[in-house]
C-alpha cells in the first residue's frame, strides 16, 4: 500500500447504515487509519443486502474497505471503557471520532472530551430534533418522490439510490477535516453535529426547489425521464434498447438538431410556439413536440449505431442498462479504469472494487483493500492504541468481552 495524503491520521468510527461508514471508508482510502468497532457478532449492518451467493453482506464489504475492525461487547462495562480508551487514545494525529450512534453519558462529546479535551468528533443524527431518520424517510418527507415517476402518474416513487446518505457522508468527511485543521492551528477540539434531514433540506434549498415550491406551489410535477427545465429525453432504438440524450446547453441542443437533420421540424415548432427553442425553458415547455420530431431518427437505428453517430457528433448521451449489463458492458466499472482493482474478498468472491475517485498530483492512488473480518484487529488495537498489556488482553478474550477475527454473523 502506498502512503496516502492522510497517512498517519487515526480515526475511530462507531456507525451503521450508509453515511458514516461511507465517511470512514472515504478517509481510509485517502490513507487514514480508520478503526471501526462493532458488537460481537456484528452490528446493524452485518447482514445488510445485497448479499453474495455465500450469504455474506456485500454492503458490509463495500463500506468497510481498508478499515481495522474491533469486536467488543458494547453492553459490558469493560467493553464500554475499552471503546472510550480507543477513541481518546493519545497522539497528535489521533482523537478523531465519527459516529451516528451517539449514546448520552458514554459515547458522547461531553463524556469523551473529559478524557481528551482536544477531541474532534463528528456526529450525524436523524433530524435536528434527535428523532431517527434514514434516507428512505427523509426523501418522502421533503417531497422528492412526488417529482419522480412517469408523467401523469400520481403515486409517489422513492429513489433506489440513497442520495442524502451519500451526501451526508461526504459532509462528515469535510467536517472532520475542517475541525482537525482547526485543532492543528489552535489546539482546540470540538464536535460537529448535523442531521441527515438538514443535509437533504440544504441540498434542495441550494437547488432552488424550496423557493420553487414556495412561489409556484405544485407547478412542477412528474416528468418521467425528461430533463427538468431544459431538454433531455429517452428514446427507444430499433433494437429495443433505450438511450438518453441531453440538450441542456445551446451547443448540445444544436448538435442534436444537426445530427438528426430536424431543422425544419424544429423551425415549425418554433413558429407554432411563438418562441425560440434556443431558450432551454422553451425546450422544456415544448418537449413533447420535440420528442415526436426526434423519435423517428432513433427508431431507425440500433443503439450501437446511434451511439457511434452521437459520439462522432460530440453529443451528451448514454444507454440505459441494468446493473448486470453495466458491469458486463461498461469498461469504467472494470480494472480498465485505474480507480478499480480486481479484489478477492474472503467469503464473498472476486470482483472489481473501487478505490478513491480522487487523483492527487503528489500521491499515488491507494489500492483498494478488502474489508476486514469482524474483530480482525481487536488484539492489535488493544495493544497498540489502548496500550493494554498482553496478559490483560488475554483475560478480555477469555472473558468474552472482546473477540478476534471471525466472519460477520448474519441476522436470523
Amino acid at each position: 500500500m502506498t502512503d496516502g495524503i492522510l497517512n498517519g491520521l487515526r480515526i475511530v468510527e462507531g456507525s451503521a447504515f450508509v453515511a458514516i461508514p461511507l465517511a470512514g471508508m472515504t478517509l481510509a482510502q485517502m490513507g487514514a487509519e480508520v478503526i471501526r468497532f462493532d458488537r460481537i457478532g456484528g452490528g446493524l449492518d452485518a447482514g445488510r443486502w445485497p448479499l453474495a451467493p455465500s450469504g455474506q453482506s456485500l454492503f458490509w464489504a463495500g463500506m468497510n474497505k481498508g478499515k481495522k475492525s474491533v469486536a467488543v461487547d458494547m453492553k459490558h462495562p469493560r467493553g464500554k471503557e475499552l471503546i472510550s480508551q480507543i477513541i481518546t487514545a493519545p497522539g497528535e494525529d489521533a482523537g478523531l471520532f465519527l459516529t451516528n450512534l451517539r449514546v448520552r453519558g458514554w459515547m458522547d462529546y461531553e463524556t469523551l472530551s473529559a478524557a481528551r479535551p482536544d477531541l474532534c468528533m463528528v456526529t450525524l443524527t436523524g433530524d435536528r430534533h434527535g428523532r431517527p431518520q434514514v434516507d428512505y424517510t427523509v426523501n418522502p418527507a421533503l417531497g422528492i418522490p412526488h417529482l419522480t415517476g412517469p408523467e401523469g402518474s400520481e403515486a409517489p416513487v422513492a429513489h433506489a439510490l440513497p442520495a442524502w446518505d451519500l451526501m451526508a457522508g461526504q459532509m462528515a468527511v469535510s467536517a472532520m477535516l475542517a475541525i482537525e485543521r482547526h485543532r492543528l492551528r489552535t489546539g482546540q477540539g470540538q464536535e460537529v453535529e448535523f442531521s441527515l434531514k438538514d443535509a437533504a433540506a440544504a441540498a434542495i434549498g441550494h437547488l432552488g426547489m424550496i423557493g420553487d415550491a414556495t412561489l409556484n406551489g405544485d407547478a412542477r410535477g412528474k416528468a418521467g425521464n425528461a430533463l427538468y427545465g431544459a431538454y433531455g429525453q429517452d428514446f427507444l432504438c430499433a433494437d429495443g434498447k433505450r438511450v438518453m440524450v441531453i440538450g441542456l446547453t445551446d451547443r448540445q441542443w444544436r448538435g442534436i438538431v444537426k445530427l438528426t437533420q430536424t431543422h425544419e421540424a424544429m423551425a415549425g415548432i418554433k413558429t407554432r410556439a411563438g418562441e425560440s427553442l434556443s431558450d432551454e425553458g422553451a425546450r422544456w415547455r415544448h418537449r413533447a413536440a420535440i420528442t415526436q420530431a426526434l423519435t423517428p431518427w432513433f427508431a431507425a437505428r440500433p443503439a450501437s449505431q446511434a451511439g457511434q453517430e452521437m459520439d462522432a457528433a460530440g453529443l451528451t448521451w448514454s444507454q440505459f442498462r441494468s446493473p448486470a449489463e453495466a458491469v458486463r458492458e461498461d469498461a469504467d466499472l472494470t480494472p480498465d479504469n485505474p480507480m478499480f482493482s480486481q479484489l478477492h474478498q474472503p467469503g464473498l468472491g472476486t470482483f472489481a472494487v473501487p478505490g478513491s475517485p480522487l487523483n492527487f498530483a503528489r500521491f499515488e492512488r491507494e489500492t483498494p483493500q478488502a474489508a476486514p473480518m469482524l474483530g480482525a484487529h481487536t488484539e492489535e488495537v488493544l495493544a497498540d492504541v489502548a496500550g493494554l498489556a498482553s496478559g490483560e488482553i488475554g483475560q478480555l478474550f477469555d472473558a468474552g468481552v472482546v473477540k478476534g477475527p471471525h466472519p460477520v454473523e448474519q441476522a436470523a
